[in-house]
C-alpha cells in the first residue's frame, strides 16, 4: 500500500496520526482542527491528482472510515474524534484501504485492551465477567450480559493510538498479508 500512496501524502498522514495520538493519550480527545484538516487534504490531493474519480474516491473513504466506528459510536463504545480520525484516514487512503486500516486497528485496539485491562489489574475480573456471559449462553442459548458495576473507574482507552497504530501497519502491511490469504 506505501508504493500506491505519495510519499508527501504517507508524511502527512504520519504527522496526523501522531498529533491526534498524542493529543488523545495526553487529554482524551481528537481535536476536530487535525481531522478536518486531514480529510480536506485528503479530498483536495485525491481531487487534483485524479480529477472527479478521484474526489470520488477520496470521498468514499471518508464515508467508509466514519461508518466503521459509528456504531460503537451511538453505544457510547467510542468518542466522536476517533471516529472523525477514522474518517479523515479514510479521505487519505479511499473506501478499500480505509476498511483494511479499520480491520487492523481493531487487531491493534484489542490487544491493547488486554494489556491496558492487565497492567491495571481488571483482566482477571473481566475474564470472569465474560465467561459467565459465555456460559450462560452455552447453557441457556439465551445472551446476558453482566456488566462491570464500576465502569467510570477503569482504565481509560486512548482509541486514537490504536486508530494510528493500526492505520500504520495497515499501510506498511497490509498488502502483503491480502495478498497471501488470497
Amino acid at each position: 500500500m506505501v508504493n500506491s500512496l505519495s510519499s508527501t501524502l504517507f508524511l502527512f498522514l504520519i504527522i496526523a496520526l501522531l498529533i491526534a495520538s498524542i493529543n488523545d493519550i495526553r487529554s482524551h480527545k481528537i481535536p476536530t482542527w487535525i481531522t478536518f484538516t486531514a480529510m480536506i487534504t485528503g479530498i483536495l490531493y485525491h481531487t487534483t491528482t485524479k480529477g472527479f474519480n478521484g474526489f470520488l474516491f477520496s470521498v468514499a473513504g471518508v464515508g467508509v472510515g466514519i461508518a466503521a466506528l459509528i456504531i460503537p459510536y451511538i453505544f457510547k463504545g467510542t468518542g466522536a474524534g476517533d471516529v472523525k480520525l477514522m474518517g479523515a484516514v479514510g479521505g487519505l487512503l479511499g473506501p478499500k484501504d480505509v476498511f483494511i486500516a479499520f480491520l487492523f486497528t481493531c487487531i491493534v485496539g484489542g490487544i491493547y485492551a488486554i494489556i491496558l485491562l492487565f497492567f491495571h489489574g481488571y483482566l482477571k475480573e473481566t475474564a470472569k465477567r465474560f465467561g459467565a456471559t459465555l456460559k450462560t449462553f452455552i447453557f441457556t442459548r439465551k445472551f446476558i450480559y453482566n456488566p462491570c458495576y464500576d465502569r467510570g473507574k477503569g482504565p481509560k482507552l486512548c482509541y486514537g493510538l490504536a486508530i494510528a497504530l493500526g492505520t500504520l501497519f495497515s499501510v506498511m502491511f497490509g498488502n502483503n498479508i491480502w495478498q497471501t490469504v488470497r
